[in-house]
């Protein structure tokens, strides 16, 4: 198979801009289908450490800076109308027509800002192959999370959710690891956020509840601490792994509907059990009472602070590895645009001749 991926203006591919879950995720993505042998085009800036066939270079590294500013990679904007967009999204309709070939696939995982890239391209099946985002758009779908294929689903009615149909050709794929990333170590005395520090991420929750036990919390990630907590800042993959394998239990109170939650199976995989709300994607990657607690209510955030350390933390990372490893989610990636290789022929219908 034929994979055209396409990054967006924030970022470049490498491992440095990990914090950043699509360009992560597109990062394994290259070089999970070119390592079974597929080809695989990289839309992106003008450095790259994924395995794919070719980078085309649709902004430079001077561009980007200018348009990251003062800010940090994640706060930047989305609006397609932007300059910078406008010149991204043409090079990257450029380069896909220069080397297209019939039946190729465009992989998206922007919603409505690459948009204008599916629309120039219409001979081609463009594929958001990983939506946990607001604003998807093509007719082929793969979902982070049943919980948020559902919400997605009842949000596009406009209102009346009786209203809402499946899509046959859609799937629900999880996120996925490098597993080989993470280790097990001794556990320390320490409690963790990793995310931005913003209130509908929950970080608060995680503060209370320590505070009440009075355990050490640490917090990693983007964003403005309150006063007398423990904040990391912004952290790269290596720093966030020794973080995750050493803490107690990972927060992950997100208030928000949440499409999968990345920072939960990297701690799973750490051997660090998840304590989480009880909706969007944590009620499926969360297992209570295996591989950390799911809570509603204070009292039972505490108690799951309190409970978390008894859990195996051998368990846990073989549950990770064994749902959540880049090997273990190819095979269903594999199967899924199988499948959508038989819209070309009988689809649907389709019947394998081995039959």
């Amino acid at each position: 198979m034929r994979f055209h991926l396409v990054n967006f203006p924030h970022t470049q591919v490498t491992a440095e801009y990990s914090t950043s879950p699509l360009t992560d995720k597109l990062r394994k993505f290259a070089t999970m289908m070119k390592q079974r042998g597929h080809t695989v085009y990289l839309y992106a800036g003008n450095v790259t450490d994924a395995q794919c066939d070719e980078l085309i270079e649709c902004y430079s590294e001077e561009e980007r800076r200018e348009f990251q500013g003062d800010k940090h990679y994640t706060q930047l904007s989305w609006d397609s109308s932007l300059p910078i967009w406008t010149r991204f999204t043409a090079r990257v309709v450029a380069g896909i027509r220069k080397r297209a070939e019939p039946h190729d696939f465009i992989c998206l995982s922007a919603g409505f800002s690459q948009r204008a890239i599916a629309e120039a391209l219409p001979d081609l099946t463009s594929v958001e192959y990983s939506v946990g985002y607001a604003g998807s758009f093509t007719q082929h779908r793969v979902f982070e999370s049943y919980a948020w294929m559902h919400a997605v689903y009842g949000a596009e009615t406009g209102g009346d959710i009786t209203k809402a149909d499946g899509r046959w050709f859609d799937a629900v794929i999880p996120s996925f690891l490098d597993t080989q990333q993470f280790s097990l170590r001794p556990k320390q005395d320490y409690y963790l956020f990793v995310g931005r520090l913003l209130d509908r991420k929950g970080y608060h929750i995680a503060i209370d509840v320590c505070r009440e036990l009075g355990k050490p919390l640490v917090l990693a990630g983007p964003g403005t601490p309150p006063e007398g907590t423990r904040h990391v800042g912004a952290v790269g993959p290596e720093v966030r792994n020794y973080l995750m394998s050493g803490a107690r239990a990972l927060f992950a109170p997100t208030i928000f509907l949440e499409p999968f939650g990345n920072v939960a199976i990297e701690a799973m995989a750490s051997g660090t059990p998840v304590i989480s709300t009880d909706w969007g994607g944590y009620t499926e990657t969360v297992v209570q009472g295996k591989t950390g607690y799911r809570c509603r209510t204070f009292d039972e955030f505490l108690r799951a602070a309190t409970d978390a350390p008894r859990l195996d933390p051998v368990e846990i990372r073989a549950h990770a590895l064994s749902t959540y490893d880049m090997n273990v989610v190819a095979d269903t990636y594999e199967r899924y645009f199988r499948r959508l290789e038989t819209l070309w022929g009988d689809g649907w219908y389709h019947r394998p001749s081995s039959r």
